[in-house]
């Protein structure tokens, strides 16, 4: 039936008619929604208008540029456990926001992205902005589909939801014809997310692992990921404590567990630990939860063998699509890491003197000798430690600086980290911004290199509108310093493409109404942080630190080795 015709029938019937967009708003309502990330397209006024009437329950954050909305669509999946949603238009917008859709699969974390399409009837000519997205995100994201019956928009987007929360979470696109969005529909909304429990492991299972750490030399607990309840990690780590095996973080999920806790013993990631490196290479039995062995966890695949690791491997994760893909386990599981954690049963093997040994390897890393920088970042970061409250959540983007927040925080159980496994650049500032948009009263501080900063600074306006000022902590060093490290180490004195002119971050940061100050000495930083602390419209600080401070491949594994000794001589 001509669609003209089918919305004449529909409207004589006695049911309450809806167009697609307010449809799709509604039900987003019902799944329990309440923010959504975006910059405003042609391609879904209808999406904007059903928006202007959920003000107070489902608010529209505008933001600058599609790639800092998705960065914090991103983010908030991250942090909140529940999809984070991004509306952009077709076309440019799309592709501005592709970043943030990488960064959540690659981060694990759920995302819904909303992306206008042109209209049916003009699908597959090239029209303006057309872009076929299951090509585009076939590979960058768990599901790519289009609605083409308003119809069908309740359905799907269950299906939608439920994909990128269970199994490994991730990101799902959802292409939305700008007709099908304007067509009327007799649908009902969804009326609330359905209820999925994790899966549990086997019984059977579960004390085939128990029986092998029990019979381990050097047992290991390797745990990543960002669905962790707050039950889940409390009994891991009454798990890991009274069986007294260390824990090491994977890449960037150092907040997922305690870190003041006895059994913590670091995170493998960029700028990996001598120690770290050690225990991973060392252990004779790991269990491995909720990761998804990354580069950067596994040092380019070095510290494991591909496929058959020499170390017993127990790997346990909600997705069987992660089992056995890059490394065949001893014992595979299918489980959900709260549901696993819940069901561990303590073991003893007499590990203490490896546990403590890996403990105080940690410990003795945060004994820096003083750094060559006007800023001593090194010890910046030493009182960020000692004034943050327990709640505060860190952000960051990528770089050299990063090692600070990654490698130099302590991270409690209320603590939280919101830094891209994908190593992408211009994440930390979104990132910061949607933390205050879901917590306004938390504690929020963004670490940003003067590169990464750039990337999109122009978010301060979002964080300026929305009344989301986090603490921003720009550290110019005048470089991108990580390609400098490395084009200094392969290319010895041909320094090309990295250096940079920046604008007066001070007199920007001000522009966008934030309190903002240069901090040019290592003894100013309290007392400008502090006022940082105190302002009501957030802060910018820029920090000048050197090109020759800290950088995380060669120089942190050394610092770590040369304290550790020095405590040894103690």
């Amino acid at each position: 039936m001509p669609q003209a015709g089918k919305n004449d029938v529909k409207q004589r019937l006695d049911v309450k008619m809806r167009n697609g967009g307010r449809l799709l708003v509604e039900s987003l309502v019902s799944l329990g929604a309440t923010k959504a990330f975006g910059v405003p397209g042609e391609s879904y006024l209808a999406v904007l208008d059903a928006l202007h009437d959920t003000r107070g329950r489902f608010d529209f954050v505008l933001c600058r540029n599609e790639g800092g909305a998705a960065f914090m669509a991103a983010a908030w999946g991250k942090l909140m456990g529940q999809p984070g949603l991004c509306f952009v238009t077709r076309g440019p917008g799309v592709t501005n926001a592709s970043i943030g859709v990488h960064t959540a699969m690659q981060d694990s974390a759920p995302m819904i992205l909303f992306v206008g399409q042109v209209g049916t009837d003009m699908k597959g000519r090239e029209a303006f902005q057309e872009i076929d997205y299951r090509a585009v995100f076939g590979t960058m994201a768990k599901w790519t589909v289009e609605i083409d019956d308003a119809d069908r928009i309740p359905e799907i987007l269950a299906r939608a939801w439920t994909t990128a929360v269970t199994g490994r979470p991730g990101p799902v696109v959802i292409a939305l014809p700008e007709d099908m969005l304007t067509d009327l529909t007799a649908a009902a909304p969804l009326t609330g997310p359905a209820p999925i429990a994790e899966p549990a492991p086997e019984a059977g299972a579960l004390d085939q692992a128990l029986v092998l750490l029990a019979a381990a030399q050097r047992p290991l607990i390797l745990l990543g990921g960002c669905n962790w309840t707050g039950a889940g990690r409390a009994a891991l780590q009454d798990f890991a404590e009274t069986s007294d095996i260390p824990v090491v973080a994977a890449f960037r999920y150092q907040d997922q567990f305690d870190n003041f806790s006895p059994v913590y013993a670091g995170e493998a990631g960029v700028g990996m630990p001598a120690h770290v490196k050690a225990l991973v290479r060392d252990a004779d039995v790991i269990l491995a939860i909720n990761i998804r062995f990354g580069e950067m966890t596994t040092d380019g695949y070095t510290l494991l063998t591909v496929p058959v690791p020499v170390q017993k491997l127990l790997h346990v994760h909600a997705s069987d699509r992660e089992l056995g893909k890059i490394y065949q386990p001893r014992l595979g599981i299918q489980a959900g890491p709260n549901a696993f954690a819940a069901a561990l049963r303590p073991v003893k093997g007499g590990w203490a003197d490896w546990r403590a040994r890996a403990r105080a390897a940690w410990e003795a890393g945060f004994n820096l000798p003083p750094q060559p920088s006007p800023v001593d970042m090194g010890l910046a970061t030493a009182h960020i430690r000692e004034v943050l409250p327990e709640d505060a959540i860190l952000t960051n983007g990528a770089g050299n600086f990063t090692v600070w927040p990654n490698k130099f925080y302590k991270f409690g159980p209320r603590a939280r980290l919101l830094a891209p496994q994908s190593g992408a650049m211009g994440y930390g500032v979104p990132a910061a911004v949607a933390a205050k948009v879901a917590y306004p009263d938390r504690t929020v501080v963004c670490f940003a290199g003067d590169g990464d900063f750039q990337m999109n600074c122009q978010e301060l306006g979002t964080a300026m509108q929305a009344g989301a000022q986090p603490i921003i902590l720009i550290l110019n060093n005048g470089i991108y310093g990580t390609i400098r490290a490395h084009q200094e180490r392969n290319y010895p004195a041909r320094v090309s493409g990295t250096t940079l002119e920046n604008p007066d971050f001070v007199m920007l940061a001000r522009s966008y109404g934030f309190q903002a100050e240069r901090v040019e000495r290592t003894e100013d930083f309290p007392a400008a942080f502090a006022r940082a602390r105190a302002s009501r419209t957030g802060a910018v600080l820029e920090l000048l630190v050197s090109p020759e401070a800290l950088t995380p491949r060669q120089t942190l594994s050394q610092m770590r080795e040369a304290a550790l000794a020095a405590k040894d001589k103690q």
